[in-house]
């Protein structure tokens, strides 16, 4: 029946119970090629611990880290879903979390930023929720939840370069963040970068680079020549896992742009860790 709101409460929390358990299939194999290619030995044994790690995860069905995030949420909304049945999907999602946190369980990371009060994982604008229209879809509706830890997040970083650094100025910022991380955000990474916009859109861009799959390139050839290229400056640092040292110190790095300002080239970069999660679903209502 139109207008019947089929997703449920348990669907947002076996989504979260997906991305937090098991890594997709792209980023285990990405793992385990690593593991492979690795040949600085303390980064090799750490490769290896990540990939037994997580297949305790998956059995034991538990958290394949103590750090479980904040809940990150993308929506895809289809052309005939009215504002309505969208402020619902919210309070669904809203409901799924806080079932979640104490089903899976997800650790109460959010709290208040000046008291420091914790709060759970709902309120003060948590979950953070990015909705994103698309034409493609009529009466459907895509989520991906991306629960994104703190050692990661934290180096995430913003530059607004002038537009005469031009691409040489992209490249050693981008080289310049993650040289300086060294093993804070939990290598090996996985590098989003988002070019151009304004200085909020950058970084909004760098993070929805993160949702795509290892290996898939942007569908500029320029601009997929430009990840490619950085992942490997970003390997020849010889950070390796868990900042060891090694051949592998990312398994990928994604690119987004937007048209931006004559006068301003923003660029921003947001990195995930290994425990590369997320967990997407498409619901027809």
């Amino acid at each position: 029946m139109k207008g019947e709101i089929i997703i449920t409460v348990d669907d947002i929390v076996e989504l979260f119970r997906e991305a937090v358990i098991y890594l997709p299939k792209d980023v285990k194999k990405s793992l385990n090629e690593a593991y492979e290619k690795e040949e600085g030995k303390l980064s090799k044994e750490t490769l290896k611990a990540i990939i037994e790690n997580n297949k305790i995860a998956e059995s034991d069905c538990v958290p394949l880290c103590q750090d479980t995030g904040v809940p990150i949420v993308f929506l895809k909304v289809g052309r005939n879903i009215n504002t309505n049945e969208l402020f619902k999907i919210f309070e669904i999602i809203k409901e799924g979390v806080k079932k979640a946190t104490d089903e899976i369980p997800l650790r109460p990371n959010v709290v208040h930023p000046i008291t420091r009060e914790n709060i759970g994982n709902v309120g003060l604008s948590s979950p953070f929720i990015n909705v994103d229209f698309d034409k493609n879809l009529d009466r459907e509706i895509e989520i991906t939840v991306f629960p994104k830890g703190a050692g990661s997040e934290n180096i995430s970083s913003l530059k607004m370069l002038k537009p005469s650094d031009g691409l040489e100025g992209i490249k050693k910022f981008v080289l310049n963040v993650v040289g300086d991380a060294l093993g804070k955000p939990c290598p090996p990474i996985v590098v989003g970068i988002g070019i151009g916009g304004t200085s909020d859109l950058a970084l909004k861009l760098a993070k929805k680079a993160l949702l795509r799959n290892i290996g898939e390139r942007h569908k500029d050839k320029e601009i997929a020549n430009l990840e490619i290229e950085l992942l490997n400056k970003i390997n020849e640092l010889g950070i390796g896992a868990m900042g060891l040292g090694g051949k592998i110190t990312a398994l990928d790095v994604f690119i987004e742009i937007a048209g931006c300002h004559t006068a301003s080239l923003p660029v921003g970069v947001c990195i995930n860790c290994w425990a590369h999660r997320k967990a997407k679903r498409r619901f027809k209502l």
